[in-house]
C-alpha cells in the first residue's frame, strides 16, 4: 500500500465561543478539491483526550485494509 496522508486540525476554545463549524477544503494535486468534516469534542481536558483517542481508533476501523 502507498504512503498515506492524514489531514487534521485542532484548536481549543472556551466552550461558549464556538457558533458554527464548517468543512475544511483541500486542494489536490490533480486540481480537484476534497472536503474534510470537522468534529467538535467538548468537556474537560481528560474527557476531550478520551473522546479524541476513541474517535481516532474508530476512524481507522473504517479502513481495515490499512
Amino acid at each position: 500500500m502507498a504512503n498515506l496522508t492524514l489531514v487534521y486540525g485542532m484548536r481549543l476554545l472556551p466552550s461558549n465561543e464556538v457558533a458554527e463549524v464548517g468543512d475544511a477544503t483541500l486542494k489536490l494535486n490533480n486540481g480537484n478539491e476534497a472536503h474534510v468534516t470537522m468534529h467538535v469534542l467538548e468537556g474537560s481536558k481528560e474527557q476531550i483526550e478520551k473522546q479524541l483517542k476513541s474517535s481516532l481508533d474508530a476512524f481507522f476501523d473504517f479502513y481495515p485494509e490499512i
